[in-house]
């Protein structure tokens, strides 16, 4: 398409010469804008994405991809059968029976919030990928007995406690005594503490042995609630109807992950597509740079387009001369951004911490964004459709300049030199 002689012409002009410095340094700041636009672009996309991503994987780690609860004030007896049939079911990887219940942490230092607490085996705790692969101080295998408990390592913080400290919970709902209803309060040792990644489960989510949960919260024999986890998360509708036959006449409330989590995961994507829009300008501007100095460049060169036209070069040729010009801004700028973008994905955590030592401050509040860290995962299907807008915004950038150069009359332009 582009002949040697067009590109030679191309390369005489794209290197300034004493007297059209000025046009170069146009064409640079446009190439700077560019690469600026798709770089930034690449790094908050990809941050979205890695939130996302995160957020819906930590979750499922912890919770499951479908919950079985019972409705409030009930509960499930026979849950050792109904765990049976639920594991027979096509598509199903694990059945955790549970307790939860809401309470009142406190402590001896003072520290006072409130809390949920789950009652699981061992083995389950052991099982579940986000707690047993991540256990930072203790360990599950002193998760059994009345007085056990496994806290988050947040919690562990605020409330300065360590391995064997005393954890007292404190349930709302009472025993039932000739004076009235008078509150659960039981102490348990702290045996473990897991750093699951997220700050909301690390602060607020406690868990004890199933049986002493079962027995502190009036339970015996009986749970409140089941997580299952599924080959295919993606497609969990597939087998909600088999699991719906397996519980019988069980009056339960059956939900997936995506309800679960479709408000984070919907405010999410529109923050990712806002943001997209709006940086989206920034590459928008550069492109309107690359007009201007390809303009003035046309401009500058009207002789040397009229002496070329008088030497033979069609108006095609003149065309394609500006629109290497122009596509050398573009591609490059987004070629330099591509590798700026991708490269700080990399290292975006080092870099957080970089600027918080220097600056001494918090660049990344994880009780706001709940994750622990910047996700530092490249979404490459976004990198593509930024690499994408940026080539065609620069490249639809230069039509109108190279045509006005091809439109160009050499009588004209040699008359007004």
């Amino acid at each position: 398409m582009f002949g040697p002689f067009e590109r030679a012409v191309a390369g005489r002009y794209l290197r300034a010469r004493r007297g059209e410095r000025f046009v170069s340094i146009i064409a640079v700041f446009s190439l700077v804008g560019i690469a600026l636009g798709v770089a930034t672009l690449i790094v908050v996309t990809s941050v979205m994405s890695g939130f996302q991503t995160e957020l819906v994987s930590r979750a499922l780690g912890a919770n499951g991809h479908i919950g079985i609860d019972a409705y409030a004030g009930q509960k499930i007896d026979d849950y050792e059968a109904l765990a049976a049939r639920l594991r027979a079911v096509p598509g199903v990887v694990s059945v955790l029976p549970l307790v939860d219940g809401q309470v009142l942490l406190t402590t001896d230092h003072g520290g006072i919030r409130g809390g949920l607490v789950r009652g699981v085996t061992q083995a389950d705790l052991k099982a579940l990928p986000i707690i047993g692969s991540h256990i930072i101080a203790g360990s599950l295998d002193a998760f059994t007995g009345d007085d056990a408990i496994a806290i988050g390592v947040s919690l562990a913080d605020s409330f300065r406690l360590r391995i064997g400290d005393l954890l007292t919970l404190t349930s709302p709902k009472g025993m039932a005594t000739a004076f009235g209803s008078v509150p659960r309060i039981r102490a348990f040792k702290v045996v473990a503490i897991f750093d699951t990644g997220l700050s909301d489960y690390n602060s607020g989510v406690v868990f004890l042995p199933l049986p002493m949960a079962q027995i502190y919260f009036q339970m015996p024999n009986a749970i409140n609630g089941l997580q299952l986890r599924v080959a295919d998360p993606e497609h969990v509708e597939r087998v909600l109807p088999a699991i719906q036959a397996a519980l019988g006449r069980h009056e339960v409330l059956l939900h997936d992950w995506r309800h679960a989590n479709d408000q984070i995961i919907g405010v999410l994507q529109v923050q990712k597509d806002t943001m997209f829009i709006v940086l989206g300008m920034i590459v928008l501007v550069a492109a309107f740079n690359v007009i201007s100095s390809l303009i003035m460049l046309v401009k500058d060169k009207r002789a040397d387009i009229a002496v070329l036209r008088t030497l033979g070069a069609g108006s095609g040729a003149i065309l394609r001369i500006f629109l290497m010009c122009g596509a050398f801004v573009g591609v490059s700028g987004t070629a330099i951004g591509t590798g700026i973008g991708i490269l700080f994905c990399r290292n975006i955590v080092a870099i957080q911490h970089a600027v918080e030592r220097i600056s001494g401050g918090e660049v990344f509040d994880s009780s706001v964004f709940m994750l622990t860290e910047l996700p530092n995962t490249i979404d490459w299907g976004d990198v593509a459709r930024v690499v994408a807008l940026g080539l065609v915004l620069s490249l639809l950038a230069t039509l109108y300049p190279s045509w006005r150069a091809a439109r160009t009359d050499p009588v004209e332009a040699l008359r007004s030199e």
